[in-house]
């Protein structure tokens, strides 16, 4: 599962470079993947905690890392959804949009190591 969401956020990161390469109007196909995948990442983190919480109870912190994770990624989401209509965003969304990216990998990889590490 791991291996899974690593290739996720490989692809998410590689075709978001790509598409900050190729500038303006975004490469329909390849914006249309980047937030697919996108999309299949945070299900696949969404059904993971589901699953571990049939397990076990998760305590304070684990949910605190979680929901974390989850708003790292929704606001990854969130900027990256602006920045793709046809109007200018202010340069705070783009650079909110280069930093939740990386936020979100950290926020992923603790809140994997406190559900999956039981």
């Amino acid at each position: 599962m791991i291996q899974i969401v690593v290739l996720l956020y490989l692809a998410i990161f590689v075709s978001g470079f790509w598409l900050s390469r190729l500038g303006r109007p975004f490469n329909v196909i390849l914006l249309t993947v980047h937030k697919l995948v996108s999309l299949a990442a945070l299900v696949l983190l969404a059904f993971t905690v589901y699953r571990v919480t049939w397990d076990v109870a998760l305590g304070a912190i684990d949910w605190a890392v979680v929901a974390l994770t989850g708003l790292f990624f929704l606001g990854t989401i969130a900027t990256g959804g602006l920045l793709s209509v046809d109007r200018p965003m202010p340069a705070a969304v783009l650079t909110l949009h280069r930093i939740t990216p990386f936020l979100t990998v950290l926020s992923t990889a603790a809140a994997l190591y406190l559900l999956l590490g039981r």
